[in-house]
């Protein structure tokens, strides 16, 4: 059994910074890809940025610039620095985690409750 936890949501005004956490626990071999979608009410699930074991990372166009995840493999953690916030970020923010529970078998996508951050104008 595999548990992700995303912490450190809020509420915010334009401008200002966030951060968000997220750790993965459990029966944990490796773990490829860690990241971060979003969710807005009436709006599709979509990626904000990920980062793959190695230290590469990919982000959305709308938050280049602003956004920075970094993770940390001994610690199965992963971080979202979110700065310039704007009211467009507001979402339910999902960290997600692709485990390998042994060395042979699939890796399974994981998922965190979801956190709110609310940019206000």
């Amino acid at each position: 059994q595999v548990h992700v936890v995303e912490s450190g949501g809020g509420l915010v005004q334009a401008g200002g910074s966030l951060r968000l956490s997220c750790a993965a626990s459990g029966s944990i071999f490796s773990i490829n890809v860690m990241g971060w979608y979003r969710q807005a009410p009436g709006k599709q699930r979509e990626l904000v940025a990920a980062i793959i074991s190695g230290g590469s990372t990919n982000y959305a166009e709308s938050v280049k610039g602003r956004f920075t995840i970094s993770r940390d493999n001994a610690k199965n953690t992963v971080v979202l620095q979110m700065n310039s916030l704007k009211p467009d970020d507001t979402a339910v923010y999902y960290c997600n985690a692709d485990v390998r529970t042994n060395d042979r078998g699939p890796t399974f996508r994981y998922w965190g409750q979801g956190t709110q951050v609310t940019v206000s104008s």
